[in-house]
């Protein structure tokens, strides 16, 4: 069941199921909150965590009332939702964008973060070239729509091995992305290019901590991973095999089976 709430100007849609330690799903973009239906499904059977997904403003069923989605609006608007619901703090399970929000947050919010898992993300900034990359994003989308987004962006968001094996992943890929708001996806292509750098953060994050990468990932390849995973103090690496960008989508059960140990180690 779909919730909303009035957050800094933002109608944010999101789900609540459970009870228990708090632990919110952070989408990756271009997508929305379904993109976690099956962690949340198999971690409800575990009956100890209220787990909460968010759709980010301009995508899924939030509203978009600004022009540019930076990362620090996207923490404020998952602290005022924490706030909306009763959460002092919560485990942040952010994959590629979520994971550039959930450094964010962390700055902003540190004592509110129970716990990190970080996935197919970087704590690092864009190079000129990628953040002409998102600008080229914005002003496509802008002008053709979020369809043609998808035909850009799937080939990078999903392993050849999952495009052949598992042709059900990049349809329900492509149908979201194409269902977007298109000036949220622009909105949130234009924030991401003006992220602040995280990895001087990186030393500091005193929560539990599991990194994740996907083993074909080209956005965030794993030695990428493992090389920001290995400056946070107590950090956990894990790889996961055949799997692109979009790791717990490609390999859902590897994915939580990792996420599962990690949270009952600590959580």
């Amino acid at each position: 069941m779909v919730s909303r709430a009035s957050i800094h100007a933002v109608e944010l849609s999101y789900e609540d199921h459970g009870i228990g330690i708090p632990l919110i799903f952070l989408h990756a973009f271009p997508l929305n909150r379904s993109m976690w239906e099956g962690q949340i499904t198999a971690l409800l059977n575990e009956q100890r965590y209220r787990l909460v997904a968010p759709d980010w403003r301009g995508f899924g069923e939030s509203s978009l009332p600004a022009s540019v989605s930076t990362m620090d609006l996207l923490a404020d608007d998952i602290a005022g939702l924490m706030d909306h619901l009763g959460m002092q703090q919560a485990i942040l399970c952010g994959l590629s964008m979520g994971g550039y929000a959930a450094f964010a947050f962390y700055r902003k919010y540190a004592q509110r973060v129970g716990g990190l898992i970080l996935a197919d993300t970087r704590p690092g900034l864009d190079t000129e070239e990628a953040r002409a990359n998102r600008e080229n994003v914005a002003r496509i989308v802008e002008e053709q729509g979020a369809g043609v987004i998808a035909d850009m962006q799937v080939p990078r968001l999903i392993s050849d091995v999952t495009r052949k094996q598992h042709p059900e992943v990049e349809t329900r890929v492509r149908q979201m992305i194409s269902l977007a708001n298109p000036q949220g996806i622009a909105a949130a292509s234009r924030g991401m290019a003006l992220r602040e750098d995280a990895t001087p953060l990186l030393g500091q994050i005193s929560c539990p901590t599991l990194v994740i990468a996907g083993e074909l990932d080209v956005l965030t390849p794993p030695d990428v991973a493992r090389a920001y995973a290995s400056q946070i103090p107590g950090a956990q690496f894990a790889t996961i095999l055949a799997a692109g960008h979009l790791s717990n989508f490609e390999q859902p059960t590897a994915f939580y089976t990792i996420m599962r140990q990690f949270l009952l180690a600590y959580f």
